[in-house]
């Protein structure tokens, strides 16, 4: 699979489905919009403090390009990889690190392999 197949295949994934997280809750996508000036997929998570108000996060598709080559050079997406290489993506959010791996886990690219770790499929 090359990177324009892995991003239709994201952009395809419905409004509403939850994104495979291994230890921190629910996470659901919530639609595309920008995020860092760039086209982005944004999913929401639980606000413990106002239920009602779901926090939003995002990831662009240059991330997930940058986290797909990574994945598919080395074999795996670590997080010490994601800490480094896409540090606006961490500052938002270490659970970006997780929905990236999930995203990536639901078009069948990888699959958690441990923690801080995710391991290519293709």
């Amino acid at each position: 699979m090359n990177f324009n197949e892995a991003i239709f295949l994201i952009k395809e994934i419905p409004v509403g489905t939850l994104i495979p997280k291994p230890k921190s809750g629910q996470a659901e996508i919530a639609r595309w919009g920008i995020r860092r000036r760039s086209p982005a997929l944004i999913y929401q998570i639980p606000n413990h403090q106002i239920p009602t108000n779901p926090h939003k996060k995002g990831v662009t598709i240059e991330e997930f390009r940058k986290a797909f080559e990574q994945l598919m050079q080395s074999g795996e997406f670590k997080r010490s990889w994601f800490e480094d290489h896409l540090p606006a993506c961490r500052k938002e959010g270490s659970c970006n690190f997780t929905t990236i791996g999930g995203i990536f886990s639901l078009i069948g690219l990888s699959e958690y392999a441990g923690p801080g770790r995710y391991r290519a499929l293709a």
